[in-house]
């Protein structure tokens, strides 16, 4: 009798263990939560054994495949592209709305504090740097994506297109929100960069706080002027739609870091609500410890990741009851945007097991355009077995294909084939990996 083979695929029916009813009910709006499986998309055991008879047959059994994701724009299908930043492109990458005019009317306004903000909330959330991701808002996860962002444009710019959108400054002139922008016209792709100004550092103005996006994540740290490389190909730029401040205040000042913005009423949270205060609100949960409630970042349509961390908020403050049912009102807004109230706490208890196998979370974690801290611990866990040379700069949140032939090239060391080795950690690949 032959060696038994461990296959797992997907079951027609959903499960009911503890963990995959957790998830269920974690992930209710996920992409795998519309599938026919359940959300968790688990994977079973089973042991297939061919028959000598059968081979002597002749007849070959059928191969256990595990459907594979179709491609999707703005979720790479490969390995990242080796350039360190993408061109124009609309929101929501490629099949997002057509790309901007060559030479806008019209600027939305903003002030320096919401340019701040905004960029606190991606360094607040780790989004990790990609040339070819989206986050939930629809901006390129690169550094003139996060520019972007930041100022609020209708969409993807990049180096050699943000110029237009500001007008040229001195280096005494800079404030926070402004802009350093590096383009190489000689190499425009692979040679050229752009960060937030954020201040000074102190009265000699040789260092300043800068704002970028850059591997692996987007980060705020001091900076010598103009940067650390190319330093003097930096140019200073001011947004054209900037707006003043109330009470014209300075977002380098504690006060103005917590100017609050004006509650824009119930009617804009809750379940069908889809606008720009959901995103604005996710992004100012995750600030304040809610992370771990959204499975990809926060996006402009309420979900029950939203209600969840609004909750786990309010609770946070001892709020009870109707006082707490995750639904953001004028007290909770205000606490969020001005910074103030208690954070939400960290959260100790893992997801509950499923299938039996402690810390799996189920395969809605491992798919393509999947970004949660499972991701990192199973590549952390290959690297740690062995398996870490296909990846480039070290696992991180995001699914990638380096994840994928990570765990295919573990799930051969054990000896399967077909589709028990098709990269997708079920809860067996699981058990073995972290046993």
């Amino acid at each position: 009798m032959g060696t038994p083979v461990f296959e797992e695929f997907d079951p027609a029916s959903d499960c009911d263990c503890p963990g995959c009813a957790h998830w269920r009910r974690v992930l209710p709006y996920s992409p795998a939560a519309r599938r026919p499986a359940h959300p968790a998309a688990h994977r079973v055991v089973i042991v297939a054994a061919a028959a000598s008879a059968a081979l002597a047959a002749g007849h070959a059994a059928p191969a256990l495949a595990a459907p594979h994701a179709s491609h999707r724009p703005g979720v790479p299908a490969g390995d990242e592209p080796g350039t360190p930043q993408g061109g124009r492109a609309p929101l929501h990458g490629p099949a997002g709305r057509p790309a901007l005019p060559a030479a806008p009317v019209r600027l939305p306004k903003t002030t320096r504090t919401e340019i701040i903000n905004r960029a606190k909330a991606w360094v607040a959330a780790q989004v990790p740097y990609s040339m070819s991701d989206y986050w939930s808002d629809g901006y390129r996860q690169d550094c003139s994506g996060f520019v972007s962002m930041a100022w609020s444009l209708p969409g993807n710019e990049w180096t050699g297109s943000l110029g237009k959108y500001g007008e040229r400054i001195s280096k005494e002139e800079l404030q926070p929100g402004d802009i350093l922008l590096f383009h190489n016209p000689d190499n425009p792709e692979k040679g050229s960069h752009v960060v937030l100004f954020g201040g000074w550092t102190d009265s000699t103005h040789t260092s300043y706080v800068a704002y970028e996006e850059t591997p692996p994540h987007a980060r705020r740290r001091a900076t010598p002027y103009a940067y650390s490389s190319n330093s003097d190909r930096y140019v200073p730029y001011r947004y054209r739609g900037i707006a003043a401040d109330e009470a014209g205040a300075n977002p380098g000042t504690p006060a103005a870091q917590q100017a609050a913005t004006a509650y824009p009423g119930p009617e804009y949270f809750g379940p069908g609500a889809n606008n720009a205060y959901v995103t604005r609100l996710g992004q100012l949960l995750v600030a304040r410890g809610g992370g771990r409630f959204y499975a990809s970042g926060p996006g402009p349509r309420w979900t029950d990741a939203d209600r969840r961390a609004t909750q786990a908020f309010q609770l946070a403050q001892g709020w009870r009851g109707a006082d707490a049912d995750g639904l953001p009102g004028p007290r909770t807004w205000e606490l969020l945007v001005t910074g103030k109230g208690s954070g939400i706490p960290a959260s100790t208890a893992g997801p509950p097991a499923s299938h039996g196998v402690p810390g799996y979370p189920g395969r809605a974690l491992f798919r393509p355009g999947a970004s949660n801290a499972y991701v990192t611990r199973l590549g952390r866990q290959l690297v740690k077995k062995g398996f870490g040379a296909f990846y480039t700069t070290g696992p991180g949140p995001r699914w990638g294909e380096a994840d994928r032939r990570a765990v295919r090239a573990f799930q051969r060391a054990q000896g399967w084939r077909g589709g028990a080795a098709d990269g997708c950690p079920g809860p067996e690949t699981w058990r073995r990996l972290f046993s």
